[in-house]
């Protein structure tokens, strides 16, 4: 199958580069051109022709003893006028006047016989231009015009006018960097997803690169998903294959005169059914089809407290008599009967607290066991971890009852916080939220 030739992801991000910097130079070189030829307004370059052509006329058609005066006479607010004998020393010619130059020539072409010289004032004053006209004797004229938008005026303006389209366009560059770049967002939010235990198939799509990543991406979920479940089938067959023996071993004990013998392998046996169940509850995991129902939190706790009271275990209920929620019933069940469990193995008795917060639920299980040391709290919540130092060593199970709570209260959304008590002992806090976890 033939695919279409693509640029790979740098080279769409230097093409896009390029084109608004070159589209950007010219629109910019346009505007500055633009600027140039219309440096000052016509009216304007009008008024100073006819206001130059008058005083040109005016003052040299006077004898010289009369001119400082008539000079005076045609000054103006905006524009001052003085006559001199003098050549003026020579000036540079600012840039933007060049144009006006040109615009107060083209418009009154009597000016043109004698020299005209227009500059800034100073280089800090960019609204006042000063020049000098040439009379027909070898005199000069000097003016002063005040006002005028010109120096940092018409650079303002030009650096305005370019500014325009290069905001827009690197707000387009911007754009289409964004629509190139898309599909590793999408994959980004997909890796989030799958770390939460979905299954999501990624579009291939976007620049070579990308797609080749997006390619691999779902490779590697496949390789997973088919890893843990073969190993999930292959240990819940040979969980299946171990109860079988068991039962066997049951029944001869039963068939058993020897008590003893019966209560030591019927707490074996249960130990080794407990176990298979803890290593199959955790490796199902995010594979558990289980929906999120409406369930009354509180009495499913106050239950699981009166089931446990009833086995003899010295345990209380402190919460609301109601306390709805939208979670999966059986995980979150299995989840505080651990915590529960965790509580009575390590302690003598067990506290359970339901909070109700808005929005929210916090249960809390605390017992008067002898707490984990705090460099070790993280570590508990890994599968198959047992901290013998802290606790007893005669315990039962694999290590895997707070990590299949850490599994299950993640799924719904929350957290498991572990901390000691100042008054000795193991706080374990469940907070989840009262609505379902959205599912994408």
């Amino acid at each position: 199958m033939l695919t279409r030739p693509s640029l790979g992801l740098l080279g769409r991000i230097v093409a896009i580069i390029l084109l608004t910097v070159t589209i950007e130079f010219a629109a910019s070189t346009l505007l500055y051109e633009r600027a140039g030829e219309f440096s000052i307004k016509e009216d304007e370059a009008r008024r100073l022709a006819e206001h130059l052509v008058i005083v040109q006329r005016l003052i040299g058609d006077r004898p010289p003893a009369e001119r400082p005066m008539i000079a005076r006479y045609l000054s103006t607010d905006r524009y001052s006028v003085h006559w001199q004998r003098e050549v003026p020393g020579p000036r540079p010619l600012a840039a933007e006047l060049g144009n006006m130059r040109d615009q107060v020539v083209e418009w009154e072409p009597k000016l043109a016989d004698g020299e005209l010289h227009l500059q800034l004032a100073s280089p800090g004053r960019h609204d006042i231009v000063v020049g000098e006209l040439a009379l027909p004797d070898g005199t000069w004229i000097h003016f002063k015009m005040h006002g005028l938008v010109t120096g940092w005026g018409l650079q303002l303006n030009r650096i305005i006018l370019a500014l325009v389209p290069a905001i827009a366009l690197a707000v387009l560059g911007g754009l289409l960097v964004r629509m190139t770049l898309r599909p590793l967002k999408t994959l980004g939010e997909a890796a989030k997803r799958i770390g939460q235990g979905e299954r999501v198939d990624v579009r291939e799509e976007g620049p070579r690169e990308v797609r080749n990543l997006i390619r691999a991406f779902n490779r590697m979920q496949d390789q997973i998903n088919r890893m843990m479940t073969d190993r999930t089938q292959a240990l819940a067959a040979v969980g299946h294959d171990l109860r079988t023996p068991l039962a066997r071993l049951q029944l001869r004990i039963d068939g058993s005169s020897d008590r003893d013998l019966q209560e030591t392998s019927e707490a074996d046996i249960g130990e080794m059914e407990e176990m298979i169940s803890s290593v199959l509850a955790y490796l199902a995991g995010d594979a558990d089809p289980e929906t999120p129902v409406r369930i009354d939190v509180a009495v499913l706790i106050a239950t699981l407290v009166d089931d446990f009271t009833d086995h003899g275990h010295a345990i209380s209920y402190q919460g609301p008599d109601h306390l709805e929620a939208t979670l999966r019933a059986n995980g979150f069940k299995r989840a505080i009967s651990n915590l529960i469990e965790n509580a009575l193995r390590y302690g003598d008795t067990a506290d359970v607290i339901v909070v109700d917060w808005p929005g929210s639920i916090a249960v809390r299980v605390e017992d008067n066991g002898p707490g984990i040391p705090p460099e070790a709290l993280a570590d508990v919540l890994k599968p198959f971890i047992r901290l013998d130092s802290a606790r007893s060593r005669n315990t039962k199970g694999l290590g895997l009852g707070l990590a299949v709570v850490s599994q299950m209260v993640e799924r719904e959304g929350g957290t498991l916080r572990l901390a000691n008590r100042a008054q000795g002992g193991l706080r374990a806090e469940i907070l989840i939220s009262k609505q379902p976890v959205r599912q994408q």
